[in-house]
């Protein structure tokens, strides 16, 4: 008989956001999941028990589970990320509950930064909103693989199909239009548990998964050992002692992919190219090392490596820029401006740079462009050209996630002004899907 420990040893990891507008139920449905899921502790569950009784409720507040903060608690609202960990025989989870109101908008960007899947719920009386459409965008932005839209509270429109089919069709026609490539409508009623762990009475017209259902069940695509190989080097490690006089290792985490002992590589920005002679992991040599694992990569040449540097496949290797466009969201409540300087960090590397230009800003409201804004405040999302004082390798962010991102920091005072996603921005990317989607259509016609 195996243990709990083994049993969710052998189970993925599911990363995995919420979003919604106000009131419409999103730390309810969490609550709900965690309650529903046996997720939920006996003095958690007294202690929200208590505080509802203390309210004049009849039946405990689920989303007081999520909702933390006094001032959370007093408005109804969801103000800051809270992260809950859970686990089912299936699958282990990692929820980022993220708030829904515009001011928010950077606390979303940074709980869905690491998600797989993005869970977006609708007030099935209210239906695709401004909010709606905002939170889209900021999944598509982000690349994250899945969206669920939850329509919650069926239970107030007499759990009508058509009203669930119109809001479906609606949201799955705007966030594909952005390049989402898997979208899963879900009918709910977060307050009466329909189809959230338990499929609904109510719905015999509905025959997909339940909300708990389709997360155990959809694949987990964060499989780093297939992308790009990628080690940013943290540390330099030269015991020089009577034992291993000679010993020169670079430590640091692996951000994507595998490397090899024999492999060819190429440390950048230099250029220089080597070959790995040995791979020391949690204290033994070893001939391969993957994604996420912390090691020691050991190189045939003394080439001069120091913290920053990247290692990656000499055939395989991103390109080396100072001229650095990107996306970003910019988090700080002082604004980023045109001519400002600032500090770009990019995995272990950190290196002094200026704002060149900010031709855009998105409005995520209608995905228009605002050009030339001249700078960016709290929760805006515009593109920018940064001029960086030494050379960066950077990988666009639609191809990884991990090397496709950095932060903007304030020089004066280490402040995060700015979190960025190298390369196209979706809408350019959906565009580029879309053309490549008429080429082959057209490729298939024989004039």
């Amino acid at each position: 008989m195996t243990t709990t420990t083994e049993q969710l040893s052998a189970t993925t990891l599911l990363r995995f956001a919420t979003a919604g507008s106000v009131d419409d139920g999103k730390s309810t449905l969490v609550g709900r999941l965690l309650h529903d899921s046996k997720s939920v502790l006996t003095d958690q569950l007294e202690a929200v028990e208590q505080v509802s009784l203390s309210r004049g409720q009849d039946a405990p507040d689920l989303a007081l589970l999520t909702d933390g903060l006094r001032a959370e608690r007093e408005q109804g609202i969801t103000i800051d990320v809270a992260y809950r960990y859970f686990a089912t025989p299936r699958r282990r989870f990692i929820l980022a509950d993220t708030p829904g109101h515009v001011q928010y908008t950077r606390n979303m960007v940074t709980g869905a930064s690491t998600a797989e899947l993005a869970v977006v719920l609708v007030d099935a009386r209210n239906g695709v909103v401004e909010q709606t459409r905002r939170h889209a965008a900021v999944a598509a932005l982000l690349r994250v693989p899945h969206v669920v839209l939850a329509v919650n509270k069926m239970d107030l429109v007499d759990y009508a199909e058509p009203v669930f089919a119109a809001i479906a069709e609606e949201f799955t026609a705007y966030a594909a239009s952005l390049g989402v490539p898997e979208i899963t409508a879900i009918p709910i009623s977060a307050l009466a548990g329909d189809n959230v762990v338990e499929p609904s009475a109510h719905m015999d017209w509905y025959g997909g998964p339940t909300v708990l259902e389709h997360l155990e069940t959809v694949p987990v695509s964060h499989d780093l050992t297939a992308c790009h190989a990628r080690f940013p080097v943290q540390y330099v490690i030269r015991p020089q002692t009577a034992e291993h006089p000679d010993y020169r290792g670079y430590a640091g985490q692996i951000a994507a992919g595998v490397f090899r002992v024999g492999e060819a590589v190429s440390v950048l920005p230099s250029g220089r190219t080597t070959t790995i002679t040995g791979i020391d992991a949690l204290g033994a040599s070893v001939d391969t090392a993957w994604a996420p694992q912390s090691v020691t990569l050991r190189l045939a040449d003394d080439i001069d490596i120091s913290r920053g540097d990247l290692i990656a496949p000499a055939d395989d290797s991103p390109a080396v820029t100072r001229d650095v466009e990107a996306t970003v969201c910019h988090v700080a409540d002082q604004p980023l401006s045109v001519g400002q300087r600032v500090l770009l960090k990019h995995t272990t590397r950190t290196v002094k740079a200026i704002v060149k230009d900010i031709p855009s800003r998105l409005t995520l409201d209608d995905l228009s462009q605002h050009p030339a804004p001249g700078q960016l405040v709290a929760n805006d999302i515009g593109r920018v050209v940064v001029r960086t004082a030494e050379p960066l390798a950077l990988d666009a962010y639609a191809d990884s996630r991990r090397t496709g991102s950095f932060l903007l920091i304030d020089p004066a005072d280490g402040t995060t002004l700015s979190a960025g996603m190298a390369g196209a921005s979706f809408a350019e990317a959906a565009a580029v899907a879309e053309a490549a989607a008429d080429t082959a259509d057209d490729a298939a016609w024989d004039f």
